[in-house]
C-alpha cells in the first residue's frame, strides 16, 4: 500500500486521497514511469481540481512522490507529512552486490533472474518502472525541500528502516520527527491513537 494524500486548506480541508498510476482502480500506462512522472500525475490532478497549495501527505511510495513534488515544485506545497517514506538509498551489503552481478551474468546467457516477490508479481511495464523507483535515491533532493515538514516513523519499521527516518531529518531543513513505538511500516495504522492527534496539530499549525 501507497497513498498520497493532498489536503487542501481552504475553509478547513478538502482531503483528495490520489489513487496512483498501477495501484488500485489507476491503470499503469503502456510505458515505464519514473517518480518524476507520478509527480507531474499528482500536480495534473491538483490544477484540474482547482488546488494551487496544499498540505501533502505521503505514506511508503507516496512518500516518494511527495519528495518529488516539494523539492522541485515547492510553491504547491504548504506543508509536507512523511509517513515511514521511501526515497532515502537503503544500506545494501555484498549479498546485494552478488545477487545483481548474478543477474548480470544470468542476462548475458539469455536467462531471467527471479527478482524480489514484489518484482515477480509485476507485469509488462511495470517491471520497469519498479526498476527506476527502487534505484532513485532522492537524498540529494531533500536539501530543496522548503515546507515545514513531520516525520512520523514506526520504530520496527522493516521496509523503510528507521535509519532513513534519521536521514530524512537531518537532511530537511524545517522537519520535525516523530516515533511512533511498537509499530511497523504502517504505523498511522498501527499507533492511530498517538498518529492522529498529532498529526492535526502539525497540520492545525
Amino acid at each position: 500500500m501507497a497513498f498520497l494524500f493532498v489536503a487542501n486548506k481552504m475553509r478547513g480541508y478538502r482531503n483528495v486521497l490520489v489513487d496512483l498510476y498501477g495501484f488500485g482502480s489507476s491503470p499503469h500506462p503502456d510505458c515505464p514511469l519514473t517518480v518524476g512522472d507520478y509527480a507531474r500525475g499528482v500536480m495534473e490532478l491538483m490544477s484540474a481540481l482547482g488546488i494551487k497549495k496544499a498540505v501533502i501527505v505521503g505514506h511508503s511510495f507516496g512518500g516518494r512522490v511527495a519528495i518529488e513534488i516539494a523539492a522541485k515544485h515547492g510553491e504547491v506545497v504548504s506543508q509536507l507529512v512523511l509517513v515511514d517514506s521511501a526515497g532515502v538509498r537503503p544500506r545494501r551489503g555484498p549479498r546485494y552486490y552478488l545477487k545483481v552481478l548474478s543477474a548480470k551474468i544470468m542476462k548475458k546467457f539469455g536467462r531471467e533472474a527471479k527478482g524480489s516477490k514484489d518484482y515477480r508479481a509485476l507485469s509488462g511495464p511495470m517491471k520497469k518502472t519498479f526498476v527506476n523507483v527502487v534505484n532513485y535515491d532522492q537524498t540529494p533532493l531533500l536539501k530543496h525541500v522548503s515546507a515545514s515538514t513531520a516525520i512520523f516513523w514506526g520504530k520496527k519499521d522493516d521496509v523503510t528502516k528507521p535509519y532513513m527516518a534519521r536521514t530524512l531529518k537531518r537532511k530537511i531543513k524545517r522537519s520535525a520527527l516523530f516515533w511512533l513505538e511498537d509499530a511497523g511500516h504502517f504505523s498511522f495504522v498501527e499507533q492511530s491513537a498517538k498518529f492522529l492527534p498529532v498529526f492535526k496539530a502539525f497540520v492545525g499549525g
